[in-house]
């Protein structure tokens, strides 16, 4: 074939491309997003999004009484203790238990990474609610007290860097795709209730919850390019998980 002499050319190229492709997509979305949150941010500040962010607050509240949420007792209890995951208390208690987990395993760089990009996040979150000060809805919750400003939203940015952190992580030791896919798949899906329940429940306007997705995504990826980057060759237990992995695969 005409085309033979360029297979080793070929071969070469995607055995040095693709392995870059990943790092190449999450720096294109740490610039999307992080662009995202500085339009966002000038519309909130402007306050351009003050009557979009109220009427949906208005829309999700119970005429009767507005500090609490329209619909029947038991979804707004579920919709409670699915903002809990985003609690500070439940995401400290998710990290001690998988740097526990990381720490049997002796991955001491993957534990670095994560309480790096964990502790880093938290201080970021009171940075930005500081320098924004925005206060919360004025209807309140009966069902959630506050202690802090809202925007961005620090349960939707906490989950979002705690838990997809924590799901490219364990993505790298999965043996098929298709884990990799469910991992993230589940995270992502664990964040985006979190950020909704913050609405629904009214402590958070619309674009807080926006806004905290998006810098929280943009921080956890962030993280997951330094986590490649300082672990390049992987540590003890991670290369014994994949390859068992991968054989109770097959």
């Amino acid at each position: 074939m005409p085309l033979a002499p360029l297979k080793p050319w070929v071969d070469r190229w995607r055995e040095r491309s693709l392995p870059e492709l990943p790092v190449l997509v999450a720096i294109v979305l740490i610039a999307a997003l992080s662009w995202g949150f500085i339009e966002l941010a000038d519309e909130v500040l402007g306050g351009d999004t003050q009557h979009f962010d109220q009427a949906v607050i208005e829309a999700l509240r119970d005429p009767n009484d507005p500090r609490l949420p329209r619909g029947p007792s038991w979804l707004a209890d579920a919709a409670r203790d699915v903002t809990a995951l985003g609690s500070p208390a439940v995401l400290a208690l998710t990290v001690i238990v998988v740097t526990g987990y990381l720490a049997m395993l002796k991955r001491w760089r993957t534990i670095a990474v994560l309480l790096a990009a964990v502790i880093s996040g938290a201080i970021l979150t009171a940075l930005l609610k500081q320098g924004f000060g925005r206060e919360r809805p004025p209807s309140g919750s009966a069902l959630q007290g506050t202690h802090s400003l809202s925007f961005p939203s620090g349960h939707s940015l906490s989950a979002a860097l705690v838990y997809l952190t924590l799901g490219a992580m364990l993505a790298r030791v999965m043996p098929t795709w298709k884990l990799h896919v469910y991992v993230i798949g589940m995270a992502l899906a664990v964040t985006i209730l979190i950020g909704s329940t913050r609405v629904y429940l009214g402590v958070h306007y619309p674009t807080d919850v926006l806004a905290g997705w998006t810098v929280g995504s943009a921080w956890a990826l962030l993280w997951w390019l330094i986590a490649r980057r300082t672990i390049r060759h992987g540590e003890p237990g991670a290369e014994q998980l994949k390859v068992e992995g991968a054989a109770n695969a097959n």
